[in-house]
Protein backbone atom coordinates (compact mmCIF):
# COMPACT_ATOMS: atom_id res chain seq x y z
CA UNK A 1 0.00 0.00 0.00
CA UNK A 2 1.02 3.50 -0.70
CA UNK A 3 -0.22 6.87 0.73
CA UNK A 4 0.87 10.48 0.53
CA UNK A 5 2.13 13.54 2.38
CA UNK A 6 4.67 16.01 2.38
CA UNK A 7 8.46 14.91 2.75
CA UNK A 8 11.25 16.09 4.17
CA UNK A 9 14.11 17.81 1.96
CA UNK A 10 14.66 16.04 -1.58
CA UNK A 11 18.84 14.60 -2.04
CA UNK A 12 17.95 17.19 -5.03
CA UNK A 13 15.61 20.44 -4.66
CA UNK A 14 12.58 19.26 -6.55
CA UNK A 15 10.66 21.59 -9.52
CA UNK A 16 7.44 22.44 -9.45
CA UNK A 17 4.54 21.12 -7.41
CA UNK A 18 4.06 18.19 -5.93
CA UNK A 19 0.80 16.34 -6.76
CA UNK A 20 -1.36 13.24 -6.02
CA UNK A 21 -0.39 10.53 -7.99
CA UNK A 22 -4.11 8.96 -7.36
CA UNK A 23 -5.20 12.43 -9.69
CA UNK A 24 -1.83 12.58 -11.86
CA UNK A 25 0.63 9.99 -13.48
CA UNK A 26 4.30 10.64 -13.14
CA UNK A 27 5.54 10.56 -16.49
CA UNK A 28 7.97 12.76 -19.03
CA UNK A 29 7.59 14.70 -21.77
CA UNK A 30 8.28 12.43 -24.96
CA UNK A 31 7.53 9.14 -22.76
CA UNK A 32 4.82 6.22 -23.73
CA UNK A 33 5.14 5.23 -20.08
CA UNK A 34 4.28 6.21 -16.93
CA UNK A 35 3.78 5.68 -13.09
CA UNK A 36 0.61 5.24 -11.96
CA UNK A 37 -1.57 3.03 -9.64
CA UNK A 38 -4.05 3.27 -12.32
CA UNK A 39 -3.72 -0.11 -14.13
CA UNK A 40 -7.33 0.39 -16.23
CA UNK A 41 -10.06 1.92 -16.71
CA UNK A 42 -11.66 3.20 -13.73
CA UNK A 43 -9.29 0.71 -11.80
CA UNK A 44 -6.66 1.33 -9.09
CA UNK A 45 -3.83 -0.80 -7.46
CA UNK A 46 -2.55 -0.46 -3.91
CA UNK A 47 0.77 0.09 -5.38
CA UNK A 48 2.32 2.20 -8.11
CA UNK A 49 3.21 0.07 -11.59
CA UNK A 50 5.14 1.48 -14.39
CA UNK A 51 2.36 1.60 -17.23
CA UNK A 52 2.76 1.48 -20.88
CA UNK A 53 0.56 3.30 -23.09
CA UNK A 54 1.61 1.32 -26.45
CA UNK A 55 -1.07 -0.82 -27.93
CA UNK A 56 -2.87 0.71 -25.05
CA UNK A 57 -3.10 1.01 -21.24
CA UNK A 58 -0.76 -1.81 -19.97
CA UNK A 59 0.39 -2.37 -16.41
CA UNK A 60 3.40 -3.68 -17.05
CA UNK A 61 5.52 -3.83 -13.47
CA UNK A 62 4.78 -3.52 -10.28
CA UNK A 63 6.68 -1.41 -7.40
CA UNK A 64 6.76 -2.79 -4.03
CA UNK A 65 8.68 -1.14 -1.68
CA UNK A 66 9.98 -3.59 0.99
CA UNK A 67 8.26 -1.66 3.72
CA UNK A 68 4.95 0.42 3.66
CA UNK A 69 5.93 3.67 2.73
CA UNK A 70 4.86 7.59 1.48
CA UNK A 71 5.36 8.29 -2.01
CA UNK A 72 5.11 11.65 -3.46
CA UNK A 73 5.56 13.21 -6.86
CA UNK A 74 7.41 16.44 -8.42
CA UNK A 75 7.56 17.15 -12.19
CA UNK A 76 10.98 15.68 -12.10
CA UNK A 77 11.26 12.88 -9.32
CA UNK A 78 8.91 10.35 -7.55
CA UNK A 79 10.18 9.30 -4.19
CA UNK A 80 9.06 6.44 -1.86
CA UNK A 81 9.96 7.04 2.16
CA UNK A 82 9.97 4.96 5.00
CA UNK A 83 11.51 6.23 8.18
CA UNK A 84 15.42 6.79 7.25
CA UNK A 85 14.61 4.95 3.89
CA UNK A 86 14.05 5.69 0.80
CA UNK A 87 13.68 4.80 -3.39
CA UNK A 88 13.83 7.73 -5.98
CA UNK A 89 12.84 7.22 -9.37
CA UNK A 90 13.26 9.63 -12.77
CA UNK A 91 13.34 9.03 -16.06
CA UNK A 92 16.28 9.21 -18.19
CA UNK A 93 15.01 9.60 -21.75
CA UNK A 94 11.35 8.70 -22.94
CA UNK A 95 12.14 5.18 -22.91
CA UNK A 96 13.95 4.51 -19.77
CA UNK A 97 13.38 4.91 -15.68
CA UNK A 98 15.99 5.23 -13.23
CA UNK A 99 15.23 3.56 -9.43
CA UNK A 100 17.54 4.38 -6.68
CA UNK A 101 17.47 3.23 -3.37
CA UNK A 102 18.88 3.80 0.15
CA UNK A 103 17.66 2.02 3.59
CA UNK A 104 14.38 1.04 1.11
CA UNK A 105 13.93 -2.27 -1.07
CA UNK A 106 12.23 -2.57 -3.71
CA UNK A 107 10.04 -5.58 -5.31
CA UNK A 108 9.91 -5.24 -9.53
CA UNK A 109 7.26 -7.51 -10.66
CA UNK A 110 5.30 -8.50 -13.40
CA UNK A 111 2.15 -6.94 -13.29
CA UNK A 112 0.34 -9.87 -15.62
CA UNK A 113 1.24 -13.18 -14.20
CA UNK A 114 0.46 -15.85 -16.15
CA UNK A 115 2.45 -16.57 -19.20
CA UNK A 116 0.22 -17.98 -22.02
CA UNK A 117 0.65 -18.26 -25.75
CA UNK A 118 -1.42 -15.38 -25.85
CA UNK A 119 -0.95 -12.95 -23.11
CA UNK A 120 1.46 -12.29 -19.69
CA UNK A 121 4.85 -11.51 -18.99
CA UNK A 122 7.70 -13.50 -19.15
CA UNK A 123 11.54 -12.88 -17.54
CA UNK A 124 14.76 -13.93 -18.60
CA UNK A 125 18.25 -13.44 -17.78
CA UNK A 126 20.22 -12.42 -20.80
CA UNK A 127 23.31 -13.67 -20.91
CA UNK A 128 25.16 -11.09 -23.43
CA UNK A 129 25.12 -8.41 -20.43
CA UNK A 130 23.55 -10.35 -17.13
CA UNK A 131 20.83 -7.75 -16.82
CA UNK A 132 17.29 -9.12 -16.24
CA UNK A 133 14.27 -8.85 -18.82
CA UNK A 134 10.34 -8.96 -18.84
CA UNK A 135 8.79 -9.31 -22.40
CA UNK A 136 5.28 -8.18 -22.59
CA UNK A 137 2.66 -10.20 -24.88
CA UNK A 138 0.03 -7.05 -24.34
CA UNK A 139 2.50 -4.36 -25.80
CA UNK A 140 4.84 -6.36 -27.51
CA UNK A 141 7.81 -5.00 -25.78
CA UNK A 142 10.58 -5.64 -23.68
CA UNK A 143 11.71 -4.36 -20.07
CA UNK A 144 15.31 -4.31 -19.49
CA UNK A 145 16.38 -3.90 -15.53
CA UNK A 146 20.19 -3.42 -15.25
CA UNK A 147 21.66 -3.11 -11.72
CA UNK A 148 23.86 -0.73 -11.86
CA UNK A 149 24.56 0.06 -8.46
CA UNK A 150 24.54 -3.11 -5.61
CA UNK A 151 22.79 -6.58 -5.98
CA UNK A 152 19.82 -8.34 -6.82
CA UNK A 153 18.46 -9.65 -3.82
CA UNK A 154 16.14 -12.43 -5.41
CA UNK A 155 15.32 -13.00 -8.51
CA UNK A 156 12.19 -15.02 -8.83
CA UNK A 157 10.31 -16.80 -11.68
CA UNK A 158 12.89 -16.23 -14.17
CA UNK A 159 12.54 -18.60 -17.11
CA UNK A 160 8.83 -19.72 -15.69
CA UNK A 161 6.08 -20.46 -17.75
CA UNK A 162 2.10 -20.28 -16.85
CA UNK A 163 1.48 -18.57 -13.96
CA UNK A 164 4.58 -17.73 -11.70
CA UNK A 165 5.19 -14.83 -9.36
CA UNK A 166 8.00 -13.11 -11.61
CA UNK A 167 9.97 -10.30 -9.85
CA UNK A 168 13.18 -8.97 -8.94
CA UNK A 169 14.35 -8.14 -5.70
CA UNK A 170 16.38 -4.86 -3.85
CA UNK A 171 17.81 -5.37 -0.31
CA UNK A 172 16.96 -2.55 1.69
CA UNK A 173 20.09 -3.32 3.19
CA UNK A 174 22.38 -1.67 0.83
CA UNK A 175 21.86 1.16 -1.42
CA UNK A 176 21.05 -0.14 -4.95
CA UNK A 177 20.44 1.83 -8.21
CA UNK A 178 18.87 0.00 -11.89
CA UNK A 179 17.44 1.38 -14.91
CA UNK A 180 14.52 -0.24 -16.55
CA UNK A 181 14.55 0.45 -20.33
CA UNK A 182 11.26 -0.04 -23.03
CA UNK A 183 12.55 -1.41 -26.24
CA UNK A 184 11.47 -3.54 -28.74
CA UNK A 185 13.68 -6.39 -29.48
CA UNK A 186 17.81 -5.65 -28.79
CA UNK A 187 19.84 -2.96 -27.63
CA UNK A 188 23.20 -2.29 -26.64
CA UNK A 189 23.41 -2.79 -22.88
CA UNK A 190 22.89 -0.20 -20.74
CA UNK A 191 25.46 2.55 -19.79
CA UNK A 192 25.22 4.92 -17.07
CA UNK A 193 26.04 8.08 -19.27
CA UNK A 194 24.11 10.67 -17.30
CA UNK A 195 24.48 10.42 -13.05
CA UNK A 196 21.18 10.14 -11.49
CA UNK A 197 21.10 14.12 -9.94
CA UNK A 198 22.18 14.91 -13.38
CA UNK A 199 19.08 13.52 -14.56
CA UNK A 200 16.78 15.13 -12.22
CA UNK A 201 18.11 18.58 -12.89
CA UNK A 202 17.87 18.12 -17.08
CA UNK A 203 13.78 16.64 -16.40
CA UNK A 204 13.37 19.77 -13.99
CA UNK A 205 14.58 22.37 -16.16
CA UNK A 206 13.24 21.15 -19.68
CA UNK A 207 9.70 21.08 -17.38
CA UNK A 208 10.59 24.41 -15.90
CA UNK A 209 11.68 25.57 -19.35
CA UNK A 210 8.35 24.65 -21.09
CA UNK A 211 5.98 26.09 -18.01
CA UNK A 212 8.02 29.51 -18.67
CA UNK A 213 7.05 28.91 -22.50
CA UNK A 214 2.91 28.14 -22.09
CA UNK A 215 2.52 29.99 -19.19
CA UNK A 216 4.68 32.77 -18.84
CA UNK A 217 2.13 35.21 -17.40
CA UNK A 218 1.05 33.55 -14.20
CA UNK A 219 1.01 35.14 -10.64
CA UNK A 220 -0.41 33.94 -7.68
CA UNK A 221 -3.79 34.74 -8.75
CA UNK A 222 -3.35 31.86 -11.39
CA UNK A 223 -1.81 29.17 -8.89
CA UNK A 224 -3.18 26.15 -10.74
CA UNK A 225 -1.11 27.37 -14.26
CA UNK A 226 2.33 25.04 -13.26
CA UNK A 227 0.27 22.07 -12.41
CA UNK A 228 -1.75 22.11 -15.98
CA UNK A 229 1.11 22.97 -17.72
CA UNK A 230 2.48 19.79 -16.01
CA UNK A 231 -0.18 17.90 -17.33
CA UNK A 232 0.35 18.76 -20.66
CA UNK A 233 4.07 18.47 -20.73
CA UNK A 234 3.70 14.36 -18.96
CA UNK A 235 0.97 13.61 -20.98
CA UNK A 236 3.34 14.51 -24.58
CA UNK A 237 4.20 11.77 -26.53
CA UNK A 238 7.20 11.28 -29.01
CA UNK A 239 5.46 9.75 -32.83
CA UNK A 240 4.99 6.13 -32.60
CA UNK A 241 2.32 4.02 -34.65
CA UNK A 242 -0.79 5.82 -35.79
CA UNK A 243 0.78 8.63 -34.00
CA UNK A 244 2.19 10.83 -37.15
CA UNK A 245 3.24 13.80 -34.64
CA UNK A 246 4.32 14.66 -31.34
CA UNK A 247 0.85 14.28 -29.73
CA UNK A 248 -0.82 15.28 -26.35
CA UNK A 249 -2.73 12.09 -25.46
CA UNK A 250 -6.06 13.22 -23.25
CA UNK A 251 -4.82 11.53 -20.45
CA UNK A 252 -2.01 8.95 -19.49
CA UNK A 253 -4.80 7.38 -17.14
CA UNK A 254 -7.46 5.28 -19.89
CA UNK A 255 -8.34 8.21 -21.79
CA UNK A 256 -5.03 7.81 -23.79
CA UNK A 257 -6.27 9.26 -27.03
CA UNK A 258 -6.29 12.09 -29.37
CA UNK A 259 -10.18 13.01 -29.76
CA UNK A 260 -11.48 15.37 -33.26
CA UNK A 261 -12.18 17.73 -30.97
CA UNK A 262 -10.30 17.53 -27.64
CA UNK A 263 -7.29 18.51 -29.52
CA UNK A 264 -8.71 21.73 -30.66
CA UNK A 265 -8.01 23.13 -27.21
CA UNK A 266 -4.86 21.45 -26.40
CA UNK A 267 -3.24 23.48 -29.90
CA UNK A 268 -4.97 26.78 -28.39
CA UNK A 269 -3.56 26.42 -24.76
CA UNK A 270 0.06 25.66 -26.38
CA UNK A 271 0.20 27.86 -29.32
CA UNK A 272 1.87 31.14 -27.85
CA UNK A 273 4.38 29.20 -25.91
CA UNK A 274 5.13 25.74 -28.15
CA UNK A 275 3.82 26.75 -31.39
CA UNK A 276 5.22 23.57 -33.50
CA UNK A 277 3.73 22.02 -31.00
CA UNK A 278 0.90 23.39 -31.29
CA UNK A 279 0.31 22.97 -34.99
CA UNK A 280 1.04 19.08 -34.56
CA UNK A 281 -1.85 19.26 -32.21
CA UNK A 282 -4.32 20.57 -34.82
CA UNK A 283 -2.94 18.89 -37.65
CA UNK A 284 -3.13 15.07 -36.28
CA UNK A 285 -6.48 14.16 -36.30
CA UNK A 286 -6.09 15.45 -40.15
CA UNK A 287 -3.67 13.14 -40.94
CA UNK A 288 -6.15 10.15 -40.68
CA UNK A 289 -8.69 12.31 -43.43
CA UNK A 290 -10.67 9.92 -44.77
CA UNK A 291 -11.57 9.62 -48.76
CA UNK A 292 -15.02 11.22 -47.81
CA UNK A 293 -13.81 14.27 -45.89
CA UNK A 294 -14.35 12.93 -42.47
CA UNK A 295 -11.51 12.93 -39.38
CA UNK A 296 -11.62 9.93 -37.43
CA UNK A 297 -13.10 9.72 -34.31
CA UNK A 298 -9.83 9.16 -32.27
CA UNK A 299 -6.25 8.30 -32.82
CA UNK A 300 -3.96 6.57 -31.06
CA UNK A 301 -0.67 4.45 -31.29
CA UNK A 302 -2.62 1.12 -32.23
CA UNK A 303 -6.06 2.16 -33.91
CA UNK A 304 -8.12 4.74 -35.60
CA UNK A 305 -11.68 4.84 -35.00
CA UNK A 306 -14.13 5.98 -37.53
CA UNK A 307 -17.45 4.76 -36.85
CA UNK A 308 -18.25 8.40 -35.43
CA UNK A 309 -17.20 12.12 -35.61
CA UNK A 310 -16.59 14.88 -33.76
CA UNK A 311 -18.52 18.50 -34.02
CA UNK A 312 -16.40 20.57 -36.66
CA UNK A 313 -15.16 23.29 -33.59
CA UNK A 314 -11.61 23.53 -36.51
CA UNK A 315 -12.62 26.74 -38.26
CA UNK A 316 -13.56 28.01 -34.83
CA UNK A 317 -10.24 26.64 -33.07
CA UNK A 318 -8.27 27.58 -36.46
CA UNK A 319 -8.87 31.42 -35.85
CA UNK A 320 -7.84 31.59 -32.38
CA UNK A 321 -4.91 29.37 -33.08
CA UNK A 322 -3.39 31.79 -35.90
CA UNK A 323 -3.84 35.27 -33.34
CA UNK A 324 -1.76 33.11 -30.58
CA UNK A 325 1.05 31.85 -33.19
CA UNK A 326 4.64 33.46 -33.60
CA UNK A 327 5.49 33.06 -35.99
CA UNK A 328 2.37 33.08 -38.55
CA UNK A 329 1.96 29.70 -40.71
CA UNK A 330 3.43 29.65 -43.58
CA UNK A 331 1.27 29.83 -47.12
CA UNK A 332 2.33 26.65 -47.81
CA UNK A 333 1.00 25.08 -44.67
CA UNK A 334 -1.77 27.37 -44.66
CA UNK A 335 -2.79 26.22 -47.96
CA UNK A 336 -2.97 22.13 -46.69
CA UNK A 337 -4.77 23.76 -43.84
CA UNK A 338 -7.08 25.11 -45.94
CA UNK A 339 -7.90 22.14 -48.27
CA UNK A 340 -7.97 19.55 -45.34
CA UNK A 341 -10.89 21.96 -43.74
CA UNK A 342 -12.98 22.35 -46.89
CA UNK A 343 -12.59 18.77 -47.77
CA UNK A 344 -13.57 17.99 -43.53
CA UNK A 345 -16.37 20.99 -44.23
CA UNK A 346 -17.75 19.50 -47.23
CA UNK A 347 -18.28 15.93 -45.28
CA UNK A 348 -20.88 17.88 -43.55
CA UNK A 349 -22.36 19.53 -46.50
CA UNK A 350 -22.52 16.43 -47.96
CA UNK A 351 -22.42 13.09 -46.51
CA UNK A 352 -24.55 14.57 -43.70
CA UNK A 353 -27.36 16.83 -44.83
CA UNK A 354 -30.25 14.69 -46.00
CA UNK A 355 -31.55 15.77 -50.06
CA UNK A 356 -33.51 18.98 -50.01
CA UNK A 357 -32.31 19.89 -46.14
CA UNK A 358 -30.16 22.64 -45.76
CA UNK A 359 -28.97 22.07 -42.16
CA UNK A 360 -26.47 19.32 -41.20
CA UNK A 361 -28.00 16.22 -38.85
CA UNK A 362 -25.73 13.96 -36.37
CA UNK A 363 -26.04 10.22 -36.25
CA UNK A 364 -25.59 9.93 -32.43
CA UNK A 365 -24.79 11.53 -29.63
CA UNK A 366 -20.93 10.43 -29.95
CA UNK A 367 -21.16 12.80 -32.96
CA UNK A 368 -21.16 15.88 -30.99
CA UNK A 369 -18.84 14.74 -28.57
CA UNK A 370 -21.80 15.48 -25.79
CA UNK A 371 -22.66 11.72 -26.44
CA UNK A 372 -25.71 11.32 -23.75
CA UNK A 373 -26.91 14.65 -23.61
CA UNK A 374 -30.59 15.10 -23.62
CA UNK A 375 -31.01 16.63 -26.83
CA UNK A 376 -30.88 13.11 -28.28
CA UNK A 377 -33.43 11.96 -25.94
CA UNK A 378 -36.47 12.35 -28.57
CA UNK A 379 -34.37 10.71 -31.86
CA UNK A 380 -30.73 10.11 -31.97
CA UNK A 381 -30.65 11.05 -36.03
CA UNK A 382 -30.90 15.16 -35.36
CA UNK A 383 -30.55 18.38 -37.02
CA UNK A 384 -28.84 21.04 -34.36
CA UNK A 385 -28.61 24.40 -33.49
CA UNK A 386 -25.34 23.70 -32.30
CA UNK A 387 -23.76 21.81 -35.60
CA UNK A 388 -25.25 24.64 -37.88
CA UNK A 389 -23.57 27.59 -35.74
CA UNK A 390 -20.02 25.29 -35.28
CA UNK A 391 -20.82 24.92 -39.54
CA UNK A 392 -21.31 28.56 -40.42
CA UNK A 393 -17.97 29.34 -37.88
CA UNK A 394 -16.08 27.08 -39.87
CA UNK A 395 -17.26 27.95 -43.27
CA UNK A 396 -16.50 31.62 -43.00
CA UNK A 397 -13.05 30.96 -41.54
CA UNK A 398 -12.70 29.01 -45.02
CA UNK A 399 -13.93 32.05 -46.86
CA UNK A 400 -11.62 34.35 -45.12
CA UNK A 401 -8.60 31.63 -45.69
CA UNK A 402 -9.53 31.67 -49.42
CA UNK A 403 -9.61 35.08 -49.70
CA UNK A 404 -5.99 35.31 -48.08
CA UNK A 405 -4.91 32.27 -50.41
CA UNK A 406 -6.29 34.51 -53.68
CA UNK A 407 -8.56 31.42 -54.32
CA UNK A 408 -12.52 31.94 -54.87
CA UNK A 409 -14.42 32.18 -51.90
CA UNK A 410 -18.01 33.09 -52.94
CA UNK A 411 -19.36 29.15 -51.94
CA UNK A 412 -17.75 29.21 -48.73
CA UNK A 413 -19.52 32.80 -47.73
CA UNK A 414 -23.12 31.97 -49.68
CA UNK A 415 -23.10 28.34 -47.61
CA UNK A 416 -22.56 30.55 -44.57
CA UNK A 417 -25.42 32.62 -45.36
CA UNK A 418 -27.62 29.88 -45.79
CA UNK A 419 -26.94 27.65 -42.74
CA UNK A 420 -27.12 30.15 -40.84
CA UNK A 421 -30.48 31.49 -42.07
CA UNK A 422 -31.89 28.06 -41.82
CA UNK A 423 -30.69 28.03 -38.52
CA UNK A 424 -32.55 30.74 -37.25
CA UNK A 425 -35.53 29.74 -39.66
CA UNK A 426 -35.94 26.25 -38.96
CA UNK A 427 -34.47 25.97 -35.65
CA UNK A 428 -35.16 29.06 -33.48
CA UNK A 429 -38.76 29.20 -31.32
CA UNK A 430 -38.33 32.60 -30.61
CA UNK A 431 -37.23 31.86 -27.14
CA UNK A 432 -35.19 29.21 -27.80
CA UNK A 433 -33.65 26.53 -30.43
CA UNK A 434 -34.96 23.24 -30.94
CA UNK A 435 -33.84 20.59 -32.30
CA UNK A 436 -35.52 18.36 -35.54
CA UNK A 437 -35.11 14.83 -36.48
CA UNK A 438 -33.43 14.41 -39.68
CA UNK A 439 -35.63 11.35 -40.72
CA UNK A 440 -38.94 12.04 -38.77
CA UNK A 441 -39.13 15.67 -39.04
CA UNK A 442 -40.21 16.00 -35.25
CA UNK A 443 -38.84 19.02 -33.41
CA UNK A 444 -37.80 18.34 -29.89
CA UNK A 445 -37.10 20.71 -27.17
CA UNK A 446 -34.47 19.81 -24.07
CA UNK A 447 -33.07 21.52 -21.34
CA UNK A 448 -29.17 20.70 -22.26
CA UNK A 449 -26.49 23.44 -22.57
CA UNK A 450 -25.72 21.86 -25.98
CA UNK A 451 -29.14 23.83 -27.56
CA UNK A 452 -27.39 26.96 -26.33
CA UNK A 453 -23.83 26.25 -28.14
CA UNK A 454 -25.11 28.61 -30.85
CA UNK A 455 -23.73 31.51 -28.61
CA UNK A 456 -20.49 30.47 -30.30
CA UNK A 457 -21.60 32.82 -33.01
CA UNK A 458 -21.29 35.66 -31.47
CA UNK A 459 -22.26 39.25 -32.62
CA UNK A 460 -23.02 36.94 -35.86
CA UNK A 461 -26.73 36.52 -34.02
CA UNK A 462 -29.51 38.62 -34.15
CA UNK A 463 -29.68 40.92 -30.56
CA UNK A 464 -32.80 39.20 -29.47
CA UNK A 465 -31.44 35.62 -29.79
CA UNK A 466 -28.32 36.49 -28.40
CA UNK A 467 -30.05 37.58 -25.08
CA UNK A 468 -32.00 34.64 -25.05
CA UNK A 469 -29.23 32.66 -25.25
CA UNK A 470 -27.83 34.34 -22.26
CA UNK A 471 -30.56 34.39 -20.26
CA UNK A 472 -30.83 30.59 -20.36
CA UNK A 473 -27.00 30.27 -20.14
CA UNK A 474 -27.18 32.10 -17.02
CA UNK A 475 -29.95 29.01 -15.51
CA UNK A 476 -26.70 26.53 -15.85
CA UNK A 477 -24.35 28.78 -14.52
CA UNK A 478 -23.91 27.02 -10.55
CA UNK A 479 -21.21 28.10 -7.60
CA UNK A 480 -18.67 26.35 -10.24
CA UNK A 481 -19.40 26.46 -13.58
CA UNK A 482 -21.71 25.63 -16.17
CA UNK A 483 -23.81 22.34 -15.77
CA UNK A 484 -24.48 20.52 -18.77
CA UNK A 485 -28.04 20.10 -17.40
CA UNK A 486 -29.58 22.55 -15.33
CA UNK A 487 -29.66 21.34 -11.48
CA UNK A 488 -33.58 21.39 -11.30
CA UNK A 489 -34.12 19.35 -14.52
CA UNK A 490 -35.80 15.99 -14.12
CA UNK A 491 -32.54 14.32 -15.98
CA UNK A 492 -30.01 16.08 -14.08
CA UNK A 493 -27.46 13.33 -12.45
CA UNK A 494 -24.28 14.38 -10.52
CA UNK A 495 -22.21 12.02 -12.51
CA UNK A 496 -24.38 11.54 -15.52
CA UNK A 497 -21.80 12.29 -18.08
CA UNK A 498 -23.06 15.25 -20.43
CA UNK A 499 -26.35 15.40 -18.30
CA UNK A 500 -25.26 17.27 -15.35
CA UNK A 501 -21.48 17.69 -14.83
CA UNK A 502 -19.20 20.53 -15.61
CA UNK A 503 -17.20 20.35 -18.78
CA UNK A 504 -14.27 22.14 -20.36
CA UNK A 505 -14.87 22.52 -24.01
CA UNK A 506 -18.53 23.58 -23.66
CA UNK A 507 -17.57 26.04 -20.80
CA UNK A 508 -14.31 27.79 -23.05
CA UNK A 509 -16.71 28.05 -26.20
CA UNK A 510 -19.21 29.52 -24.50
CA UNK A 511 -17.13 32.36 -22.51
CA UNK A 512 -15.81 33.20 -26.10
CA UNK A 513 -19.53 33.23 -27.86
CA UNK A 514 -20.71 35.07 -24.67
CA UNK A 515 -17.71 37.72 -25.21
CA UNK A 516 -18.04 38.21 -28.49
CA UNK A 517 -21.66 38.85 -28.43
CA UNK A 518 -20.93 41.57 -25.63
CA UNK A 519 -22.23 39.98 -22.64
CA UNK A 520 -18.57 40.44 -20.87
CA UNK A 521 -19.60 40.56 -17.57
CA UNK A 522 -21.80 37.02 -17.84
CA UNK A 523 -18.20 35.83 -19.69
CA UNK A 524 -16.16 36.93 -17.11
CA UNK A 525 -18.13 35.16 -14.34
CA UNK A 526 -18.12 31.84 -16.52
CA UNK A 527 -14.38 32.07 -16.48
CA UNK A 528 -13.65 33.01 -12.90
CA UNK A 529 -16.19 30.38 -11.66
CA UNK A 530 -14.13 27.73 -13.99
CA UNK A 531 -11.01 28.54 -12.88
CA UNK A 532 -11.40 28.60 -9.00
CA UNK A 533 -13.16 25.11 -9.92
CA UNK A 534 -9.54 23.92 -11.25
CA UNK A 535 -7.65 25.64 -8.81
CA UNK A 536 -9.83 23.52 -6.40
CA UNK A 537 -10.36 20.24 -8.00
CA UNK A 538 -7.42 19.87 -10.45
CA UNK A 539 -7.70 18.75 -14.23
CA UNK A 540 -10.71 16.23 -14.20
CA UNK A 541 -12.29 15.33 -17.47
CA UNK A 542 -15.32 16.57 -16.05
CA UNK A 543 -16.52 17.82 -12.66
CA UNK A 544 -19.81 17.46 -10.12
CA UNK A 545 -22.14 20.69 -10.81
CA UNK A 546 -23.06 21.08 -6.97
CA UNK A 547 -20.05 19.45 -5.60
CA UNK A 548 -17.17 20.88 -7.28
CA UNK A 549 -15.28 17.49 -7.28
CA UNK A 550 -13.51 15.89 -10.11
CA UNK A 551 -15.07 12.66 -12.31
CA UNK A 552 -13.60 10.05 -13.99
CA UNK A 553 -10.21 10.72 -15.54
CA UNK A 554 -8.61 13.14 -13.33
CA UNK A 555 -5.86 13.73 -15.40
CA UNK A 556 -7.96 15.34 -18.68
CA UNK A 557 -5.62 17.51 -20.92
CA UNK A 558 -8.27 19.68 -22.36
CA UNK A 559 -9.03 20.63 -19.11
CA UNK A 560 -5.75 21.81 -17.83
CA UNK A 561 -5.97 23.39 -21.27
CA UNK A 562 -9.00 25.18 -20.83
CA UNK A 563 -7.55 26.68 -17.58
CA UNK A 564 -4.35 27.63 -19.50
CA UNK A 565 -6.64 29.45 -22.18
CA UNK A 566 -8.94 31.49 -19.73
CA UNK A 567 -6.43 31.79 -17.46
CA UNK A 568 -3.73 33.78 -19.82
CA UNK A 569 -7.05 35.58 -21.34
CA UNK A 570 -7.92 37.04 -17.39
CA UNK A 571 -4.19 37.75 -16.63
CA UNK A 572 -3.87 39.74 -20.15
CA UNK A 573 -7.49 42.01 -19.76
CA UNK A 574 -6.33 42.41 -15.73
CA UNK A 575 -2.74 43.85 -17.03
CA UNK A 576 -3.94 45.55 -20.07
CA UNK A 577 -5.97 48.95 -20.46
CA UNK A 578 -9.26 48.42 -21.81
Amino acid sequence: MYEERQLPPMTVAPSGPAFSLQDIPFSYRGSWLNVSPVVAEKTYADDLHLVSHQTGLHAILRFTPSAPATAVATPALLTWRHDGGRVELVYDGPDTVRLRGDGLGMRVEAAAGTLTPFSGTYLYCDPVDGSHVFTSYETGRRYRVTVLRGDLDRAEGVEALGAAPRSLTLNAGRAWEIAIEEYQTARLPYAENVPFDELHRHAAADFAGFVDAVAPWRTAQTPAAELAAYVLWSATVAPAGFVTRPAVLMSKHWMDKVWSWDHCFNAIALAAGDPELAWHQFQLPFDHQDPAGALPDSVTHSEILYNYVKPPIHGWALRHLRQRLDPPVDRAALTETYERLARWTGFWLTARRVPGHELPHYQHGNDSGWDNATTFDGDRVIETADLAAFLVVQLRCLADLAAELDQPNTRWSQAAEQIRAALLDQLWTGDRFDARGARTGQRHASTSLLDLMPIVLGDDLPGPVAAALAARIETHLTAHGLATEPLDSCHYTADGYWRGPIWAPSTVLIEDGLRRAGYTTLADEVSQRFRALCEKSGFAENFDAETGAGLRDRAYTWTASSYLILAAAHERRRTTPH
